[in-house]
């Protein structure tokens, strides 16, 4: 946790602090050349996640020389990737190690802090409203370098790393969702809530203003404190107030500040904010656009919003953040905070023994489909299966595959998931459909058309005992690792499993076969196979299946 002291005593980091963190820690990337935000800004960072690079060398970039494809300049940089190109920018933001990260969640979702309100913000030291400074080219949101995130299919530039604010009319409690949004006019948004049960909660909202007729206010954030960014897209229960788990993460309050034109309450660091007002009768047509899910949204009715002012800070720097095909940005921030929520929700909430860590599958799949329980040796078949049913059932839209598998199974490996399958898994036995299960974050034209899909339970963990890996163990490729180096061959990337180990069905005697083979001493082996010669046997007949002889030494 940060101390008053730090962070001009507010006691949190912003954006600004973030990204100064990530550039001390050598994870920013600052590009100084022309970069067209409709055509290169977000192909150029994108082949971080689809080049072959690691993970943990994924970095933050940050574009300030911007153009377009008009031919235009813009003042404000952008940041891409900023939030969550790896885990460790995601664990720098939460200011909490990667493996502690859950507990923090758990924590602030449990105890959350109270925002508090300040006169005074960052993000109105520039305010613009009204139509002479809003309406027309170049001006208002026409003005900002907004990227296009999927050139050659996105119908517009869209924000999108959003803290979309809302007010519920009869509660009064605000709600922060992170929402597309793409420009259509310099005073236009058509802005994506969804409308699909267990959706946006900031579509419920609009239901009731809908049915009052009246304006919702409405304010988007681009840029705030990693805390709050982090919140937007969380899956917390209705009613919850986001900023206040945000505060929660960070052990301090988080500056809120009325809005100019809106009266909602606004996190006072954010880098600019974008007022105005849904209207509650009339939708637009919105996209095509990338979706998260890895597929082109193709055109539907959605929201519009009215422009009734922009605020942002002197030196703002825009956040924008990689979705669509994962992995990407977006997925990192879901699933680093998804796994322990469903960890916790098995561990604690069921009381679920033996299971030690819970994997959603990222690449493509996009973290909802398929979960993977990791299980140690030797838990009870019925405690797998609660768990199975326990983890597809936490969320409407999560989990469309859950295979349990045990810890010598890397979840991220796919040759390592059909080995298990292969070896551990009987499709008779070890499998249960569930139906009625919600078609989830996806393209709509999947699966056959229809409303509903159905789940899939695997248990692809041991059964029995079997015999060890056929690989050598792990002290001879450790030396052989040694070896490898000291020849100067090319670089090694160990893919589990890259040493062999017992499955249990190893006994002590042969054990010491292999230690003395390993010694040269194979003929002493051979003097004791001479020993075990047997004419009642037929070739192939196990020696654990034939009874010992007197004879036998």
């Amino acid at each position: 946790m940060a101390t008053k002291s730090e962070f001009g005593g507010k006691g949190y980091p912003d954006f600004q602090d973030h990204l100064k963190a990530l550039k001390d820690r050598d994870l920013l990337v600052s590009i100084d050349q022309p970069i067209n935000k409709d055509t290169e800004m977000h192909p150029l960072v994108r082949w971080q996640f689809r080049g072959g690079i690691p993970e943990p060398d994924r970095k933050a970039f940050v574009f300030d020389n911007i153009t377009c494809s008009r031919g235009k300049t813009y003042d404000l940089p952008v940041a891409v990737g900023a939030l969550a190109a790896n885990r460790e920018i995601y664990s720098i933001g939460m200011r909490s190690p990667v493996e502690e990260i859950g507990a923090r969640w758990s924590h602030a979702i449990a105890n959350p802090i109270k925002p508090r309100e300040i006169t005074d913000a960052p993000c109105q030291e520039v305010v613009i409203e009204g139509a002479h400074n809003l309406d027309g080219e170049g001006k208002g949101l026409d003005a900002l370098p907004i990227p296009i995130s999927t050139p050659g299919f996105d119908s517009a530039p869209y924000f999108t790393a959003t803290g979309c604010i809302s007010r519920d009319p009869e509660t009064g409690t605000q709600n922060m969702g992170t929402y597309r949004a793409g420009l259509k006019s310099s005073t236009r948004l058509a802005v994506r809530m969804s409308a699909r049960a267990g959706g946006a909660e900031g579509h419920q909202h609009w239901l009731k203003y809908h049915k009052r007729g009246e304006k919702m206010p409405m304010a988007i954030i681009l840029g705030c404190p990693p805390s709050v960014a982090y919140c937007a897209p969380q899956k917390l229960r209705m009613g919850v107030d986001e900023v206040a788990v945000a505060g929660g993460i960070v052990g301090a309050p988080i500056n809120q500040v009325r809005g100019k034109t809106v009266d909602l309450m606004i996190p006072a660091e954010a880098e600019i904010v974008i007022e105005g007002y849904i209207d509650p009768e009339y939708l637009e047509p919105e996209a095509p656009f990338g979706e998260s899910h890895g597929h082109i949204a193709l055109e539907d009715y959605n929201n519009i919003m009215e422009i009734t002012a922009i605020t942002h800070r002197k030196n703002a720097v825009i956040a924008s953040i990689i979705s669509q095909v994962t992995p990407s940005e977006s997925s990192v921030i879901k699933r680093v905070a998804y796994e322990p929520i469903w960890f916790d929700h098995l561990t604690h909430g069921l009381g679920i023994k033996g299971i030690k860590r819970v994997s959603m599958h990222e690449p493509l799949t996009n973290i909802r489909r398929v979960i993977f329980l990791v299980f140690e040796r030797g838990v009870p078949t019925t405690e797998v299966w609660r768990a199975l049913y326990g983890a597809s059932t936490l969320n409407a839209s999560v989990g469309k595959y859950v295979i349990a598998v045990n810890e010598d199974i890397d979840p991220d490996n796919g040759d390592a998931i059909f080995w298990a399958l292969a070896y551990r898994y009987n499709p008779a036995l070890d499998v249960a459909i569930l139906p009625h299960r919600d078609k989830g974050h996806g393209p709509k034209s999947d699966v056959r058309g229809g409303r509903e899909e159905s789940t899939m339970l695997i248990d692809a963990t041991l059964k029995a005992d079997m015999p060890p890996i056929a690989l050598p163990t792990k002290p001879y490729m450790e030396d052989a690792k040694l070896l490898w180096e000291k020849l100067g061959l090319p670089p090694l990337k160990p893919e589990s499993p890259w040493h062999g180990y017992s499955l249990g069905d190893w006994s002590d005697e042969w054990e010491e076969m292999a230690q003395r083979a390993a010694a040269g001493d194979y003929l002493e082996n051979g003097r004791r196979s001479a020993q075990l010669r047997r004419n009642d046997v037929m070739p192939n007949t196990s020696i654990r299946d034939v009874p010992r002889t007197t004879d036998d030494t």
